[in-house]
């Protein structure tokens, strides 16, 4: 069977994609890069907020016209999409072959080869794949160290589409990692809804600083990317083994949502406006040339002018390198969903401003990186990223002199604007 895969959303959805595609190629199926191509379509939808939906939906639709047109035999769809809408999905596509769940996945061979919806529930365990490709460059990798997430915030559909948070073992990560150092990986970016809870479902307590360790003892690693961490949980100890050695990127993605603690608290987010400072005073006092990066969601019910000039003031304040602004979105389930919601054109002018307000903030930062010198990863020979840049997610750079692609080297900050920077590599 000649398959076409389709991967939306965010990198632990793309993990999964790698997995179950990497099962069928070694059953003897073939992976190839034009829809026509194919015998089948599968497409791993997103489903985590409306526009990821729409896009979802426009791939189906799409794929669904091909099928009609006679150029592919089946289409199957998987992913966050059907595990919120799965009636839905059904109703508004009954032309779709196979329709089935995350933890259908894991029997890809067996789930294809049937008609109509598979949707066994969210196994309690995380599903320990037998085999995995990389659908990304060769040399930068997603590791999925966790899934699932129990914090339960109030705007957040995850835990009802992905399930209790589930790690994997501690020698499986590591033999998971090791593995992708000897196929080529140079850069292994950890990944889970809330990498910082890893280990406590099994170990009974976080365990993060512990797998770091183990990881950094393995053979030949290029660098480490910490993504995804909660507030509360990036501990002292963490950020001094960052600051200890050059095998973790000195950057860390903190989803920190807001910084007024009356919002915070609607978001049952765990933790205060004091907390979050104490945690990012922390991170730039032990590790000074640390890379943060966070997202912000602007419009939550009840979020007064006063909450959100003091966001604008925070985001001024603390000057982080890569930011996202989401306007709230109402979602069914969700504790949110019954508050006293925010007027959509007020919501919209907030996340202007705010992304405004970081525009002005990276102008500052650009002014201060030229002439700095910085490490770097080469995504080509003539871009890539710095290490304050995650891939598909932060700011691209441009090099003055080609460099081999997947080479981590120095190089001087000679022009920037936005999130677009040139670098002269140091030979």
């Amino acid at each position: 069977m000649k398959f076409y895969l389709i991967s939306l959303g965010c990198p632990k959805n793309l993990t999964n994609s790698e997995e179950f595609s990497a099962r069928l190629l070694a059953h003897g199926n073939k992976l190839v890069f034009s829809p026509e191509q194919a015998d089948e379509i599968i497409i791993n939808t997103c489903g985590f907020i409306a526009s990821a939906i729409q896009e979802a939906k426009e791939e189906i639709r799409y794929a669904l016209e091909l099928k009609k047109a006679g150029k592919v035999k089946k289409v199957a769809v998987t992913g966050c999409l059907v595990e919120r809408f799965k009636e839905q999905v059904l109703q508004e596509f009954p032309e779709i072959d196979t329709l089935f769940s995350i933890s259908a996945q894991e029997q890809i061979e067996s789930t294809l080869k049937k008609k109509g919806a598979l949707l066994p529930p969210i196994a309690k365990s995380l599903y320990l794949p037998e085999y995995k490709m990389s659908l990304t460059a060769p040399h930068t990798a997603y590791l999925k160290i966790a899934d699932g997430c129990n914090n339960r915030c109030a705007y957040c559909t995850i835990p009802f589409i992905r399930g209790n948070y589930r790690s994997k073992p501690m020698q499986d990560v590591v033999r998971e990692a090791r593995l992708m150092i000897q196929n080529g990986v140079k850069e292994i970016s950890l990944i889970a809804q809330d990498t910082t809870s890893y280990g406590m479902d099994l170990y009974g307590k976080p365990q993060l600083l512990e797998l770091l360790e183990k990881l950094l003892k393995l053979r030949g690693l290029g660098r480490l990317r910490i993504m995804y961490g909660y507030p509360h949980r990036v501990t002292k100890e963490i950020a001094r083994l960052m600051a200890s050695t050059d095998k973790i990127f000195h950057y860390m993605d903190i989803p920190l949502q807001h910084i007024a603690d009356p919002v915070l608290t609607r978001m049952n987010r765990h933790c205060d406006a004091a907390q979050i400072r104490r945690t990012l005073d922390m991170l730039k006092t032990e590790v000074p040339d640390i890379s943060l990066r966070t997202n912000f969601i602007v419009g939550f019910p009840e979020e007064t002018k006063k909450d959100f000039n003091e966001l604008k003031k925070f985001v001024k304040e603390y000057e982080f390198d890569n930011m996202g602004v989401f306007e709230y979105f109402r979602e069914k389930g969700t504790a949110a969903y019954t508050m006293k919601q925010v007027p959509a054109a007020i919501k919209h002018k907030r996340a202007r401003e705010l992304e405004e307000v970081q525009s002005r903030v990276i102008d500052q930062i650009n002014k201060q990186l030229i002439g700095t010198t910085l490490e770097a990863i080469a995504d080509g020979p003539d871009f890539g990223r710095t290490y304050k840049d995650a891939p598909d997610i932060d700011g691209k750079v441009t090099f003055t002199t080609p460099v081999k692609t997947g080479t981590i080297f120095k190089a001087k900050v000679v022009a920037a604007q936005g999130y677009e920077r040139e670098l002269e590599p140091i030979v």
